[in-house]
């Protein structure tokens, strides 16, 4: 498992920032190569497989993690006005997990949104012998040239982050179900391989980001000698044994 006590994924410093910008432009030109064939490949496979990935899919959609944590964070902020002493910090807690989560996935899938829509690169269906590459640029309703990055696999790898950082032993788990929603971006035909590394990165990053955010304002984490620490639930906690 990768250090997740580290402000950055990949030994990432803002020394080494343009060398990695720099690793990832040439990593995509490379797996460029191999985009149209993966693409054929996955969409190739027999229907009953390709059944599979079209459910798995769905899990990359941010709706189901967005609408319960927003509305749990507003409740749970709501009801810590209006309470005193332990149960006022144990909702504050639940709030500052709620907003971490939603945060941290939110931000990162309004980024790949933003991005897909100012690229404009085609989807895989778009592809024809003549134009293997084709755009339209700074556009906000042609889905067939909202391609790079992928927006579901921005959302998988930002939740799987979010909750390895809540709960690391969940590294593992939660990384392979955000590749296989990434690779099920190939098998139903909506995305290059490509479009899911950038997806992967950016999601990453970008919960990292949030994490860096909380804890600047010392919410729900801490900067500790031995790196980024969650803080306990130690209100929550006592609640739920009294209970």
């Amino acid at each position: 498992m990768i250090d997740l006590s580290k402000p950055w994924p990949f030994g990432l410093t803002r020394r080494r920032a343009p060398w990695f910008v720099l690793g990832f432009v040439v990593l995509i030109a490379v797996l460029h190569l191999l985009d149209r064939p993966l693409s054929a490949w996955g969409q190739g496979l027999p229907d009953n497989v390709r059944a599979v990935f079209f459910w798995i899919t769905e899990w990359g959609k941010s709706d189901w993690i967005l609408i319960p944590t927003f509305i749990a964070w507003l409740v749970a902020w709501l009801l810590s006005l209006l309470t005193r002493d332990n149960l006022r910090l144990a909702l504050q807690e639940l709030a500052a997990l709620a907003g971490f989560i939603f945060l941290g996935v939110g931000l990162p899938g309004l980024v790949s949104t933003l991005l897909k829509r100012a690229i404009g690169r085609g989807r895989p269906e778009t592809w024809t012998a003549e134009t293997p590459l084709s755009f339209q640029s700074f556009n906000w309703s042609a889905y067939d040239y909202q391609s790079f990055p992928s927006g579901h696999s921005t959302t998988a790898f930002a939740f799987a982050a979010v909750v390895a950082f809540l709960w690391p032993r969940a590294f593992w788990p939660a990384m392979l179900f955000a590749a296989a929603i990434a690779v099920s971006r190939i098998v139903v035909g909506e995305h290059y391989p490509t479009d899911i590394i950038a997806g992967a990165l950016l999601g990453l990053l970008g919960a990292y980001a949030v994490r860096q955010l909380f804890v600047s304002r010392g919410w729900l984490f801490a900067a500790t000698a031995s790196g980024t620490e969650r803080r306990p639930f130690a209100a929550l906690r006592t609640l739920l044994v009294r209970r």
